[in-house]
């Protein structure tokens, strides 16, 4: 079992929790070039939730285009914009959406680079099949998605946009879950514009409890990367 630390930031802006996982990257970083154990006699590495103010982030690969409002509709609705190292184009983040963030030594875990994408889809696609939804992958796209395979069908539920370096990961998911889905209006979400966004609010017409959702969020992380929690 893969021994990793677990932490519930609550609801915290997208700075300050980047700020966090950027220590957590450091130090796992460092962990791993110098062979030490600076976190004590367990792993440096770190599986994060939490939940955002309402902001828009864009990937290092992604076009500011995909951003459809100017700085003043920003601050109308009351969100915030940040270029990110992550991979990805455009996304948002707001309450009502489990974010998870792991920093995780995919080297130690003996887990290769794409097999770690399909682990992450296949964590949300495991806690999905629990509310009884039919979620799937989208060919050539990353993420999580319902009725991917019908032409005006597909919409997204879950974004994913990773940073890996020197095999340690950053950045992760954003899982639609009470999202209040009139956000994503104002960009072309993860770069699409002719494909739908979703949540499991609206999939199931119930609100849900947001501790009991990331309860199970990080049941099915746990099972699928084999992970023994330390909290």
């Amino acid at each position: 079992m893969n021994r990793v630390h677990f932490r519930d930031l609550g609801t915290i802006p997208y700075d300050k929790a980047l700020a966090f996982q950027e220590r957590a990257f450091e130090a796992v970083a460092a962990e791993k070039k110098t062979g030490g154990k600076d976190c004590g006699t367990d792993s440096c590495q770190v599986f994060i939730l939490c939940e955002h103010p309402h902001v828009y982030t864009l990937g290092k690969s992604g076009r500011a285009s995909n951003l459809l409002i100017n700085e003043e509709t920003l601050k109308k609705i009351d969100a915030q914009f940040y270029q990110t190292n992550r991979g990805g184009d455009i996304t948002y983040h707001g309450p009502g959406q489990v974010v998870g963030y792991p920093v995780f030594d995919l080297d130690s875990m003996k887990i290769k680079v794409r097999e770690y994408i399909w682990m992450l889809e296949q964590s949300v696609i495991s806690f999905l099949r629990d509310y009884n939804l039919d979620a799937r992958r989208l060919e050539g796209a990353t993420g999580v998605w319902l009725d991917p395979d019908i032409p005006g069908r597909a919409r997204k539920i879950c974004a994913i946009g990773v940073r890996i370096s020197r095999y340690v990961t950053m950045h992760g998911f954003a899982l639609n879950i009470n999202t209040d889905l009139k956000y994503f209006r104002y960009i072309n979400p993860c770069g699409f514009n002719d494909k739908d966004v979703t949540s499991l609010q609206k999939e199931t017409g119930q609100l849900y409890d947001m501790a009991k959702i990331r309860d199970g969020v990080r049941h099915h992380i746990a099972n699928v990367f084999k992970i023994s929690w330390i909290d």
